[in-house]
């Protein structure tokens, strides 16, 4: 029971990740790089703070502001400098991994050790570390989709959406195109950083390299959500985020449980994973143009 229920926590604490590289990817059409940087930077951020002694909802908080300006900083490389989206995000990751050694001290990892997280902190009501993450993880999510849905529900949120859909038409309205791509990026990072944040406190430390592939897991659950379940409104499209990042998080597991398998093999596995859920789309349109020609005839 422990077990499931680990997984569940640990695919709902993806999903906060894998919201914000929804905002960017399908929200602005952008797929951003700065993702494996703003991870471990809010997992840095986390870290240090609570290693100075500092209240661990408030060091979460922080990692979340954290992620928002490294997001700023790849939303004015991207708009003010004209560097295209993909290099953006390189070039905001290479200088991330910079500045995450030194928010960590000059040490490529950080152990939190028995210092107090926001995980410890709701043990105290009795609840077992497992019970703990789960609760705060679905909590999290649940706040998280609410409030992106009543921000995609005022003009703001409208104007952001349609910056994505189609810049031509929103410059001729009027819309400010670059703040509004900032703002995405602002948000979608901070939520990955809030992401690393929680991971951080839930493994007991922060590393350097923990942001690596997170593009991967976040675009997986994504399309896995999008191939389950079709035809949303973005509030729905949102929660349905934690479902695809629940079967992304078993599929990864079973992997692990194939018989002598080579660790260094894993990544290969994701890789290919990751290429057959982006295919599944374009394969369900050439399945349904296939029967409608048989049905035609």
């Amino acid at each position: 029971m422990n077990f499931v229920l680990s997984s569940l926590s640990e695919g709902l604490l993806w999903s906060i990740m894998a919201i914000g590289v929804y905002l960017t990817f399908r929200i602005l059409d952008i797929a951003d790089m700065t993702a494996e940087g703003a991870f471990p930077l809010g997992a840095a951020v986390v870290a240090s703070q609570i290693q100075a002694g500092r209240n661990p909802w408030l060091a979460t908080f922080l990692g979340f502001l954290a992620g928002m300006i490294a997001g700023l900083v790849s939303g004015i490389l991207h708009t003010k400098m004209k560097i295209p989206a993909l290099l953006t995000g390189i070039v905001t990751l290479t200088g991330l991994y910079s500045i995450n050694i030194k928010i960590m001290g000059g040490v490529p990892n950080l152990s939190i050790g028995d210092s107090s997280t926001i995980f410890k902190s709701v043990m105290k009501l009795g609840l077992s570390n497992e019970e703990a993450v789960f609760l705060i993880s679905i909590s999290c999510l649940i706040i998280v989709c609410i409030l992106l849905t009543l921000l995609m529900k005022t003009q703001l949120g409208l104007v952001l959406r349609s910056t994505g859909d189609n810049i031509p038409m929103s410059e001729a309205n009027g819309v400010n195109v670059d703040n509004m791509k900032m703002l995405g990026y602002m948000i979608s990072n901070g939520l990955i950083a809030l992401c690393g944040a929680m991971f951080a406190q839930n493994d007991g430390f922060s590393d350097v390299t923990s942001g690596t592939g997170t593009i991967v897991v976040g675009l997986s659950a994504v399309i896995i959500a999008e191939v389950l379940i079709h035809e949303l409104t973005i509030g729905w499209r949102l929660l349905s985020i934690g479902v695809g990042a629940i079967v992304y998080r078993l599929i990864i597991l079973n992997i692990y449980e194939i018989p002598n398998l080579d660790q260094n093999m894993v990544r290969l596995f994701n890789a290919i994973l990751l290429a057959i859920v982006l295919f599944a789309p374009e394969a369900q349109k050439r399945l349904r143009v296939r029967g409608l020609k048989l049905g035609n005839k």
